[in-house]
């Protein structure tokens, strides 16, 4: 097997059930170009994750990842073993079909899943930084998860429950609007004991949020100075804000304007750690894999991944 052919990690229940369909012309789309990889297809959550380290303790260099920003996380979790590298030289792609997408927007990586294999043949790679997460599990135990893009903790995490609950039939920003505004109507904010690089705040809040990138939710320019190679994570703590707060900046959270916002604390740093009295859901990549309390800390330079040149 060479290590340079290619090894598609399928999740064919990605969008609605669309990566599936779609996968077996995009399969021959990729044969038509020249690539003379494998496709292994996913049952259930973990898949992508045991497939992934599997195939790079085998040998394989180049993994494919085609699914939503869940497929992406669980394919990332697979370039580690015990928190380390199963084979760093290892490369990673993102053919996106899924509700939110939005790893790629911020490398500019297509869309449109016929030109992102193209990035296969005449893309360049890019070291990017990872976020560590470690966290209350499901189980009452810890758990320590790797993430791409972005995760958070408080009401994005029901937010991000309640739109994977919700049919993505009209796309990823209606449903991540809609999840968002129908979430806020019974939310009310807590207090939130956050450290940022050592430093301590308590706070009546909403939310807290790291990205490694710079979109979520279907689009949201949440993170807009974000860069994935600074070795910092950018950080945004939401204080006691209102349903008119967001009634009156909803648009600007899509454009990236939100970050003046004087409820809202925007910083960067290398470690964060959220507690508060009563366990609220996290979120990772758009999963929600836990509860608090949890620590978020930046891992430079862990992953490289194809993007266009």
């Amino acid at each position: 097997m060479p290590e340079s052919e290619p090894l598609f990690v399928v999740n064919p229940a990605s969008g609605n059930g669309a990566a599936g369909k779609r996968w077996q012309s995009l399969e021959a789309k990729a044969r038509s170009l020249g690539l003379a990889g494998e496709s292994v297809l996913t049952t259930g959550p973990g898949d992508a994750t045991r497939l992934t380290r599997d195939a790079l303790a085998d040998g394989r260099r180049l993994i494919v990842a085609v699914g939503g920003d869940g497929t992406v996380n669980e394919v990332v979790n697979g370039f580690f073993a015990d928190g380390a590298p199963v084979a760093p030289e290892a490369e990673l792609a993102l053919v996106q079909i899924g509700t939110g997408r939005d790893t790629i927007r911020t490398y500019g990586i297509p869309k449109q899943p016929e030109k992102a294999l193209q990035l296969l043949l005449d893309g360049r790679s890019r070291s990017i930084d990872l976020g560590r997460a470690s966290y209350a599990s499901r189980d009452g135990g810890e758990t320590v998860r790797m993430f791409a893009n972005a995760a958070s903790c408080g009401m994005s995490g029901v937010i991000a429950e309640r739109a994977n609950r919700t049919s993505k039939r009209l796309g990823g920003t209606a449903c991540f609007m809609w999840a968002t505004i129908t979430s806020f109507v019974g939310w009310h904010n807590v207090p939130f004991h956050v450290e940022i690089d050592g430093e301590e705040h308590s706070q009546l809040a909403n939310n807290v949020l790291v990205g490694n990138g710079r979109f979520l939710a279907g689009g949201m320019r949440m993170f807009p100075e974000a860069e994935p190679d600074d070795g910092l994570l950018d950080v945004l703590v939401w204080g006691d804000v209102t349903k008119l707060d967001l009634a009156r900046n909803m648009h600007r959270l899509y454009r990236g304007t939100h970050v003046g916002h004087p409820k809202l604390q925007v910083t960067r740093a290398r470690h964060v750690r959220v507690s508060m009295d009563q366990p609220l859901p996290v979120e990772l990549d758009g999963e929600q894999p836990g509860s608090t309390p949890i620590s978020f800390e930046v891992a430079p330079a862990a992953l490289r991944l194809r993007v266009p040149a």
